[in-house]
């Protein structure tokens, strides 16, 4: 593995540890600062915000930048974030931070994702992005519960301390690892101009819908383990953990297959998903099953996520395509608020925990579909490239034949 590929992990890491760690520190931070427990749980929505802001902006003032030297930019704005959070006096200054942490969040992954197919040959550039990816992924197992319990035995602040210390690991690493010649500079007009092709809305649409079946079920996973399972409270963090684990298996995986299938595979992925759902919602009463069927959940819906990915940057078709890359992170976040607003409204309708889950196989089962039209796109695209180099090189040929 290249280092300028660890290096981004480690970003990715501590990315995705700030992000889900306040999920697990909410009630000391509320008793820190003197607020209720839901007014902190505004700092989630708060920086879903920041992420879908954050990621065209600063991609799109990056443009005329190396990729290194933006993702130390947006490294240095992830640390300052981060800072700031750890020593906010008051709820106000906190949520600000948090959204200044939360702005280099999309634009991180987009610019790193463009960086990391650079890294690689070609044909290994989705496991390239899997790879970055794993660190977020990774967060989930061992961020997000270590830094739960340091807020629980110590204080969220050093926990927000130290995820500013992961910033500045990263930046030490990009600059020692990442070469500098890594891409190159892009052009705002021409990063602009992708966003005419119909096949990148393509892909933003497969992202938003195809990804909210995953947070209309992962947003309520806790008392679908407890009230649904009839698990005890306690085992619901170990359980997220194994969950943790499978995306991580998932996603270094389908790094590999995507590599090889390419859209085939999300579309399968999101069949097979719809799938598990169902079943989930069907033996949800069961312990075991539940669990089984949560990781395996994971697992799938995470191994699409580098395909897709590297799919909107070649679709852009653009030197670069850092701006469709970040944007694409905004649309997993889009999703994100979806599939959790769908979820709710099920749930408000007292037609109990099982129905985000249906909700989920529905998103699914539409996010299938476009899947294929989407490879169908790509293949009538490379169709009619071939097309036009095979005729370009008649012309020559015959022009050299006239000259002869």
């Amino acid at each position: 593995m290249p280092r300028g590929l660890l290096a981004l992990a480690i970003g990715a890491f501590g990315i995705g540890t700030t992000e889900f760690v306040v999920m697990g520190m909410l009630p000391e931070i509320a008793g820190g600062l003197g607020v209720s427990v839901s007014a902190v749980g505004l700092l989630i929505s708060a920086y879903a915000v920041g992420v879908v802001l954050g990621a065209p902006t600063l991609t799109a003032l990056g443009v005329r930048f190396s990729p290194r030297q933006t993702l130390v930019a947006l490294m240095v704005v992830f640390v300052v974030g981060n800072a700031l959070s750890a020593v906010a006096p008051t709820y106000e200054t906190l949520a600000a931070a948090r959204v200044l942490t939360a702005l280099a969040h999309g634009s991180f992954f987009g610019v790193g994702a463009v960086a990391a197919r650079r890294l690689v040959p070609p044909e290994r550039a989705t496991q390239a992005i899997s790879l970055m990816i794993s660190g977020l992924t990774l967060a989930n197992v061992i961020g997000v519960p270590l830094g739960t319990f340091v807020a629980q035995q110590l204080s969220w602040r050093l926990v927000l301390g130290a995820i500013a210390v992961i910033g500045l690991v990263t930046i030490a690493g990009l600059l020692a690892w990442l070469p500098a010649g890594t891409g190159e500079r892009g052009d705002l007009r021409a990063e602009l101009a992708a966003f005419r092709r119909p096949q990148v809305w393509l892909v933003l649409a497969l992202t938003m819908v195809g990804f909210a079946a995953l947070f209309a079920v992962y947003s309520y996973v806790s008392p679908i383990l407890t009230e649904l399972a009839g698990l005890p409270e306690g085992w619901v963090t170990p359980v997220l953990a194994l969950f943790g684990v499978g995306t991580t298996v998932g996603t270094l995986a389908g790094g590999r297959l995507g590599d090889r299938f390419g859209f085939a595979f999300v579309a399968v992925g999101l069949f097979v998903t719809a799938l598990l759902l169902g079943t989930f919602a069907v033996l949800a009463r069961t312990p075991v099953a539940a669990v089984v069927l949560l990781v395996l959940f994971g697992a799938v819906s995470f191994a699409m996520g580098p395909v897709v990915q590297n799919g909107v940057i070649e679709a852009a078709r653009v030197r670069g395509g850092s701006l469709v890359s970040a944007a694409n992170q905004a649309a997993f976040n889009v999703a994100n608020a979806i599939g959790a607003a769908l979820g709710a409204l099920v749930i408000s309708l007292d037609l109990g925990y099982a129905a985000p889950m249906w909700v989920g196989a529905g998103l699914a089962l539409v996010g299938s579909g476009l899947a294929l039209v989407v490879r169908r796109a790509d293949r009538r695209e490379t169709a009619r490239v071939a097309a036009d180099v095979r005729a370009w090189r008649t012309e020559v040929a015959g022009r050299l034949d006239r000259a002869a």
